[in-house]
């Protein structure tokens, strides 16, 4: 008797691993042979839940047609290695008590996913699953070679409802990490039972002869390794007459499922979710058909040095311009006259727009640098002379300031009028009240509003006879100003003998430059209210 006990434990300690249970769906149509509820207790099949050999989840049980002890190491055709099982117990003592009957039906315990994504290389990759997707989102492509994918399953298949049931399952999830290898698509798919299946998709892999046209396709235009990078994948390259995307009947699905549809409902999922990696990635797409991404990109690099030192060797050499040397130090040999120089363009052109890169510089900066530099060549090209040499720091602040675009402090020129403020120890607002009075009269117009003087007799003298011709107050004069006797409004005059306008708020010392200067006094005035409407200066203009 203790024999037999022996015997039956070695034969249960060494059985390999029963095949899958069929999914169980209404479609099947076969019948279920791993229904628990017609084991013996003392059944090998019954093992414990937790014993590694009886795992449902491990690849070894979820693939009938490749069959491995769950203790061997993992094939290069698995890529989902298998947990090893623990030493088994020795039952040499003769006082070891048989094993104790377990639930009839255990509760089956499956991973999160059985995906191996460190075994990845450049001729392996692997995806994580899906999430579960809004059922009116039916869309499983958006570029034209993943709808291409999408076309070839389904005019390939020989039953919709199997289709339909299969992008229900990719909708819903079911379909776990996906590993792509050449030739080969490979995930678990859940169906109603917890147990998954190992679902297969081959594509026939490309010959050295179709890389090769397929290389020279790429490498005829450069834009497409640019689209490739940018992972697009050019209309062109599908008719370059490599059979890069399948056909119908081109996909060969395999799974561990009882169902011999073509293709079963979990095979229909895992090529639903494929064509959202193709959709992302072009490159999938061809390593399926047995080339890595950097084993391309080496290959049309390669070949693009290769067309370009080709394409050089037979560019014949430009001739060298110019003359003999004994031609040109011949003492009587006169130089043609120089060319006449290029008309002066009418505007200096705008600068390009700089891009923000982290720890780069400022973009704003470089625009305002750049357009300075333009500026400043346009006017040596139509002066012979450079503006700005002979500026201070506070003037040459105040010019880069005013040619900043805008009437006033903005979000964009907050920080430069801070940086140029603090360079020149002034405030910010010191620098917009100059950059008004730059604006209004360049650098003489800033110099008015910072430098009094006393103005010779002349036109300043005849100033005030002139308001008071034109219905104006008495104004009153200090320095080579004219203030209204209400304080508000002020005319200052400029070496240039213009006549620059001022406004402040009635009771305050706090003058702006305002409007446009002119050699008339009243002129300048007028120029405060485009309307005509003075009525604040106690005058109307003189009727036509």
């Amino acid at each position: 008797m203790r024999v037999r006990d022996v015997q039956s434990l070695l034969a249960g300690a060494f059985m390999m691993p029963s095949s899958d249970a069929p999914d169980g769906d209404e479609d099947s149509g076969l019948p279920d042979p791993a229904d628990h509820s017609r084991r013996t207790p003392a059944s090998p099949s019954s093992a414990a839940p937790d014993d590694p050999r009886r795992d449902p989840a491990s690849p070894s049980s979820a693939t009938p047609d490749h069959p491995r002890h769950p203790s061997a190491p993992p094939t290069d055709g698995d890529p989902f290695p298998a947990p090893a099982s623990p030493p088994e117990s020795s039952p040499a003592s003769p006082s070891t008590p048989p094993p104790t009957p377990l639930p009839a039906n255990p509760t089956p315990q499956v991973p999160r996913s059985m995906a191996a994504p460190s075994r990845d290389g450049e001729l392996r990759r692997t995806f994580p699953a899906f999430a579960a997707r809004p059922a009116d989102d039916t869309r499983f492509a958006e570029s034209w070679w993943g709808n291409a994918w999408v076309t070839a399953l389904e005019e390939g298949a020989l039953d919709v409802k199997r289709l339909a049931r299969g992008r229900g399952y990719a909708q819903e999830g079911h379909v776990d990490a996906i590993t792509v290898t050449p030739g080969l698509v490979l995930a678990y798919v859940r169906g109603s039972r917890p147990r998954p299946y190992r679902v297969q998709v081959r594509l026939r892999t490309l010959d050295d002869a179709d890389w090769t046209r397929f290389l020279d396709a790429v490498a005829e235009r450069p834009g497409h390794i640019a689209a490739l990078l940018d992972k697009e994948m050019p209309q062109y390259l599908a008719d370059c007459g490599v059979p890069l995307l399948p056909g119908p009947g081109d996909l060969d699905p395999h799974c561990s499922c009882p169902d011999r549809g073509h293709p079963c409902k979990h095979a229909a999922a895992l090529c639903y979710q494929t064509a959202r990696l193709l959709d992302a990635d072009p490159f999938v797409l061809l390593l399926l058909r047995g080339r890595g991404e950097r084993q391309l990109l080496d290959a049309l690099s390669r070949l693009s040095a290769a067309r370009a030192a080709r394409a050089a060797q037979e560019q014949q050499p430009a001739p060298v311009a110019g003359v003999r040397a004994t031609e040109a130090l011949d003492p009587e040999r006169r130089l043609p006259p120089l060319p006449a120089p290029l008309p002066v363009p009418p505007h200096p052109e705008q600068p390009p727009v700089y891009p923000a890169a982290p720890g780069g510089p400022d973009p704003f900066a470089l625009d305002q640098l750049a357009t300075d530099a333009a500026a400043r060549a346009h006017a040596m090209l139509g002066t012979g002379r450079d503006p700005v040499t002979e500026l201070t720091l506070w003037q040459d602040a105040v010019r880069l300031a005013a040619a900043r675009p805008g009437s006033g402090l903005t979000a964009a020129t907050r920080a430069l009028y801070a940086s140029l403020a603090a360079a020149t120890d002034r405030t910010p607002a010191d620098l917009a009240r100059a950059v008004a009075a730059w604006r209004q009269g360049g650098l003489e117009g800033l110099t008015v509003l910072e430098e009094p003087w006393d103005p010779p007799a002349g036109r300043f003298d005849r100033a005030r006879p002139l308001l008071l011709a034109a219905d104006l107050p008495a104004f009153r004069p200090w320095h080579n100003r004219l203030t209204h006797p209400r304080g508000h409004v002020q005319l200052r005059l400029g070496r240039d003998g213009l006549w620059y306008p001022y406004e402040s708020e009635p009771g305050h010392d706090d003058w702006w430059p305002r409007g446009t200067p002119d050699l008339d006094p009243v002129g300048a005035l007028t120029g405060l209210d485009p309307a005509g409407a003075l009525d604040d200066l106690g005058f109307a203009p003189p009727e036509a």
